[in-house]
């Protein structure tokens, strides 16, 4: 079958779009393949549809378990065969899952980077026929990019067990360098990158200084009408502005890592539904999220990159219409930032000092722990050795990038059961009380694969149609798990340390250079970078990020807040301005010429043409060397 009859059979599309064919011909014709595709570029589709082609089955590593669940869920109701393992599943799980990939003609197995090294993954994997490895967010292979994982180097090491599989590694956000060790860190035989463009045309980049940010706020949901997400900092906050826009009369509601799966699922489907305006949310909110129609996109707080922006941002108007995205900026926004380095990156006798109270905490000895896993508290770890959770939270990160442990954020699993008797051997229950009879019938009849593999319920819906408490419902579940009817793993939200190494003396921890002092440069330089794009009233402010990740437009955008207000002042229509700057370009096309001289050439008033030259020298369109303006 063809890559356009698989698009067509299995998504619907006649054609591809950008240059979604252009990577799918060469990772399918076998070779390493970076592409480069902006926040609703269709990333997906570009592994999705040549893996459909071969023969075997793709391995897509990418370190989003919400992201991974969704598309599990998105192929299977396409009927096509995937499964996912990640942090917090138990051995059984992982082992049924794997010999599921061997012997259940699955094409798609999502895998979480930390689990690629684990002794039962690479004995499986002998037997697991694989056409290609699809490497998500693969930026995060990068020391140079904002979100450094280090278990994503065990990619490279998992390419020794699969030699001649070609590897195709997407990002929506890499700068010049990070394109570059991407592919040096994943091994690629040859520099092979495909780069969509990053412009938007279609979205308007704002940046509003204000004092009253809530008044702000409400002015902009007032002015620009339809679905709208509002990006913070903290979860204490996302609540807040909530409760703020609910009782002015605008429908909202909230979203972070912190909220039940039942409570995220229910709050999404109404923000896509349009049953609610507006989503106030972390950044937890919105990888995987398809809702094309978002027509702003409006930071409260200043986030710490202009990758992680450019991300959110990204999120407004993916269907091509107009859409705004906005920065509600505050002097107090740059101090804020600031701050945030220390947080980021405590002092090393801080992390030395972390890593002393976690063997105190788990009472490990001396050289024990490799290997360990510990369900891992932080507030009761802070409470204990008297730390705050936000230092305490980046010095468990900077040792699990050093790499004496790993630390995993927390992990939001919804509850799952398998079948341990057969179908047929449910018969003898019928004996048991009506309430077991009934939840067992409706489980049966809500899911399937109850009896091959773990399958994801949620107590909240098995409550609605049982009319069980679900307390109720949690008690029958466990007492049928203990009678080794079911196994029933309970809904469970908490990180994990994982010992990667020996307890170690303090005195022989080392954290390299590589991983503190080049890494806090790296972030110090993307802070000043979002706080110059947000300060700046020069610039266009789409020509500033495209620039950042390496991009040369030759034209503003026209539409962001900077651009209009240089028109503004100008007096200029559109028209106009357009006409004199043309002829600028016409003039210095043919020679070079001093200001004073193009301005005496135009056929208009001096003070318009002094003022569109002047814009295209600060917009560094022209440049003036030894007097004499040059096209640049």
């Amino acid at each position: 079958m063809s890559y356009h009859e698989i698009l067509k059979q299995y998504w619907g599309y006649d054609d591809f779009r950008g240059i979604q064919e252009d990577i799918i011909q060469s990772i399918g014709a076998g070779k390493d393949t970076l592409g480069l595709m902006p926040t609703g570029g269709g990333k997906s589709i570009t592994f999705q549809v040549p893996a459909m082609a071969k023969e075997g089955l793709c391995i897509v590593i990418t370190p989003l378990i919400a992201l991974m669940k969704d598309q599990v869920r998105n192929l299977r109701e396409r009927g096509i065969k995937a499964i996912a393992i990640y942090s917090g599943m138990s051995r059984q799980e992982i082992i049924i899952a794997l010999e599921n990939c061997i012997f259940g003609n699955f094409k798609f197995l999502y895998i979480s980077p930390e689990r690629l090294n684990t002794e039962i993954f690479l004995a499986k994997l002998r037997s697991i026929k694989v056409n290609m490895i699809t490497i998500d967010e693969s930026h995060c292979i990068s020391q140079w990019g904002y979100d450094f994982r280090p278990a994503y180097l065990n990619i490279a090491e998992i390419r020794k067990h699969l030699p001649g599989i070609p590897v195709l590694a997407l990002t929506a956000t890499a700068t010049p360098e990070v394109v570059v060790d991407i592919q040096k860190r994943l091994e690629f035989k040859e520099e092979n990158v495909f780069r969509m463009s990053f412009e938007r045309k279609n979205l308007a980049y704002i940046v509003r200084p204000t004092d009253n940010k809530h008044a702000e706020l409400i002015h902009i949901l007032n002015r620009i009408s339809g679905s709208a997400i509002v990006y913070v900092r903290s979860r204490r906050r996302a609540k807040e502005i909530t409760e703020f826009l609910q009782n002015e009369g605008i429908s909202a509601n909230f979203y972070h890592a912190g909220l039940d799966n039942a409570v995220k699922d229910m709050r999404q489907k109404q923000w896509q539904q349009d049953e609610c305006r507006v989503m106030v949310a972390t950044n937890a909110f919105g990888m995987g999220i398809d809702k094309p129609d978002v027509r702003v996109v409006i930071h409260i707080d200043l986030p710490d990159s202009p990758e992680a922006y450019f991300q959110e941002a990204g999120r407004a108007g993916r269907d091509g219409n107009k859409a705004y995205a906005v920065i509600l900026y505050s002097q107090a926004d740059k101090t804020t930032l600031h701050k945030r380095i220390p947080d980021t990156f405590p002092d090393k006798e801080y992390i030395l000092k972390v890593y002393e109270h976690l063997q105190y905490y788990y009472q490990m000895a001396m050289g024990d722990g490799m290997g360990c896993i510990k369900v891992f508290n932080l507030e009761e770890f802070c409470r204990t050795f008297k730390h705050f959770p936000v230092q305490a939270h980046s010095a468990l990160k900077l040792l699990t990038q050093a790499g004496y442990i790993e630390y995993t954020d927390e992990q939001d699993n919804a509850s799952r059961i398998l079948f341990l008797l057969k179908r047929d051997e449910l018969y003898r229950l019928r004996e048991e009380s009506k309430e077991i009879e009934m939840l067992l019938q409706v489980v049966l009849r809500s899911y399937t694969g109850l009896f091959t593999e773990y399958t994801y319920i949620s107590e909240e819906a098995l409550s609605l149609r049982t009319g069980l408490t679900r307390q109720q419902i949690y008690n029958i579940l466990i007492a049928l798990s203990k009678r080794r009817i079911i196994d029933y793993i309970p809904q469970r939200k908490t990180p994990y340390i994982i010992y990667t190494r020996e307890r170690m003396d303090i005195e022989r921890l080392v954290i390299p250079k590589s991983v503190y002092e080049e890494r806090k440069k790296r972030y110090v330089t993307r802070i000043e970078a979002m706080i110059e794009y947000a300060t700046s009233s020069d610039n266009c402010r789409s020509r500033m990020l495209l620039r950042y990740f390496g991009e040369k437009n030759e034209h503003n955008c026209e539409q962001c807040d900077t651009c209009i207000e240089k028109k503004r002042k100008i007096s200029l229509d559109t028209t106009s301005f357009d006409s004199i700057k043309q002829q600028i370009i016409e003039l210095l096309t043919a020679e070079s010429l001093t200001p004073a001289a193009i301005i005496e050439r135009l056929d208009s008033n001096k003070e318009k043409a002094s003022a569109v030259l002047k814009y295209m020298i600060d917009e560094e369109e022209l440049s003036i060397n030894d007097g004499f303006c040059f096209l640049t």
